[in-house]
């Protein structure tokens, strides 16, 4: 996998993320709990995130993403 295609995709997801959390507030306040779209939103926003840390944890453990230290 390219390294600038990984990049890509985690930047991609971490604005999904943003953008569902976003989303979360804005249906909060607009609906008035009158709808489940609140919910609907931060449930995709945690079920996103724990995706992202998935493939994470599974690219460096296949070697796909070298970690380095802060400014290294």
């Amino acid at each position: 996998m390219n390294q600038s295609l990984k990049t890509l995709l985690i930047v991609g997801v971490l604005l999904l993320i943003v953008w569902n959390l976003g989303a979360g507030l804005y249906y909060m306040l607009v609906d008035k709990g009158t709808t489940r779209r609140t919910v609907n939103s931060l449930t995709r926003r945690i079920v996103l995130s724990v995706a992202l840390i998935l493939f994470v944890i599974i690219a460096i453990w296949r070697g796909w993403i070298v970690p380095h230290g802060v400014g290294g």
